[in-house]
């Protein structure tokens, strides 16, 4: 029998764990997400066409690999139809690889208009939602009133849709906000259609019936670590448990069945919306790490935060996820800088600490380590030896502090642009 690999987010989200899952597909069975929805945008680029999948999994571009949207998972028939369409027109021949889970929980246009409503009412308060709708549809589901993918195939559907939409506007009516349910209903239940086509299953029996055949199989998480609703910086959080632990829920495995774990972090940190980020740059060195990475939400379009590695935050991560190995994204952005600074603590209160504090929306002052940059083009580089000696003494730092070896450095954002270490 073999294990679920886990590869997910140490940071806020956008590491770039799409690239990575694809990079990895060809050595595994199965891909499968375990939580969050079209909040997500996993990115990968290859003969040099970007393409985001938002709800799909990203081993969708291997034909051999079996691709599964797991219980965890939120899901809105609009997106989802859009995603088909696209990677349609591309023959990818989703019907014979894509499985997706009867028990994933479905994003109503109200649940949209709820999530839109309730943002507008915080004003300045804002914890940055992406407006998909995804809160109220884990809220629903927690409140035990959610709609499910294997609803879709009841002659009760149409009428259980309906009761809940008309619970939702009387929630809609507690606000100011305008809201139009009805406009996204005919796109909306012609993905609901579209999702008939696909092969809905008990993806629980299937993710553990290959795990006794032997298949090896990789769940691929959404966001970031400190994003998870339980240990990430409340109340900026994302709704669901992003962290190891939620790949058991999210597609129904046991803890003893999780393998290897992933943790994907960037060479730097950067968040986007609202929430506390210690290290951020709101400076030239901060837009430059914007500019040279291309950091905008590859869902929302909004520019990311920007600011220098948290050697605090990723420790913590690293802890809570029980990382075997670690994958370093982007290192190429910081080619430029003549020097690069990781926080290795905090001063909080005015004393030096290495957790990170409970509450983080506290004034945090960063206590930097510097590292001369290695100021040279490194995205043609296939070869770890070739590596600049000041990029491999900032890994060989990295591994140090954290006690976990880095197995992948990216060097750029094309599938190729892949250095696999021993």
């Amino acid at each position: 029998m073999t294990k679920v690999d886990v590869l997910l987010g140490l940071q806020w989200g956008d590491e770039g764990k799409g690239k990575v899952v694809d990079v990895l597909t060809p050595n595994y069975d199965a891909i499968a997400r375990f939580q969050g929805g079209p909040n997500a945008g996993h990115s990968i680029e290859f003969n040099s066409i970007k393409h985001v999948l938002h709800t799909i999994p990203s081993g969708i571009f291997h034909p051999s690999c079996i691709n599964i949207i797991g219980n965890g998972v939120v899901l809105d028939p609009i997106v989802f139809a859009e995603e088909v369409e696209i990677l349609t027109k591309m023959n990818v021949d989703l019907h014979k690889t894509l499985l997706i889970s009867k028990k994933a929980h479905l994003i109503l246009p109200s649940h949209r208009e709820l999530d839109a409503a309730s943002e507008a009412a915080k004003g300045k308060g804002k914890i940055g939602s992406t407006l998909r709708g995804i809160g109220p549809t884990y809220m629903d589901k927690t409140g035990r009133n959610g709609l499910r993918v294997g609803d879709i195939l009841s002659p009760d559907f149409t009428r259980n849709y309906e009761f809940l939409k008309n619970k939702h506007k009387e929630l809609l009516q507690q606000y100011t906000y305008q809201s139009n349910i009805e406009q996204h209903e005919d796109a909306w239940f012609k993905g609901v259609e579209v999702i008939k086509q696909f092969r809905l299953v008990d993806s629980e029996y299937d993710i553990n019936e290959m795990l006794v055949a032997g298949k090896r199989v990789l769940a691929e998480g959404a966001q970031g670590s400190l994003l998870d609703i339980d240990f990430g910086s409340y109340p900026f959080v994302t709704s669901s448990n992003t962290i190891c632990a939620g790949a058991c829920t999210g597609l129904g495995v046991s803890p003893h069945s999780i393998g290897e774990v992933y943790g994907i972090f960037k060479a730097y940190c950067t968040r986007v919306g609202s929430g506390p980020f210690p290290t951020e740059q709101e400076n030239d060195t901060g837009e430059k790490m914007r500019n040279l990475g291309v950091e905008f939400g590859a869902t929302t379009g909004r520019p990311r935060r920007c600011g220098w590695l948290d050697m605090v935050a990723l420790k913590y991560a690293i802890m809570l996820n029980g990382v075997t190995r670690l994958i370093m994204t982007k290192a190429d952005v910081l080619d430029s800088f003549d020097t690069i600074r990781v926080a290795v603590a905090y001063l909080v209160n005015g004393k030096q600490t290495t957790r990170l504090p409970y509450d983080i929306n506290v004034p945090v002052e960063p206590v930097y380590k510097e590292f001369k940059g290695w100021n040279s083009d490194i995205t043609g580089i296939t070869n770890e030896q070739d590596l600049p000696v000041e990029l491999a003494e900032y890994i060989r730092f990295i591994e140090h502090e954290t006690g976990v070896p880095i197995h992948i450095v990216s060097v750029g954002p094309n599938r190729d642009s892949t250095i696999v270490r021993a």
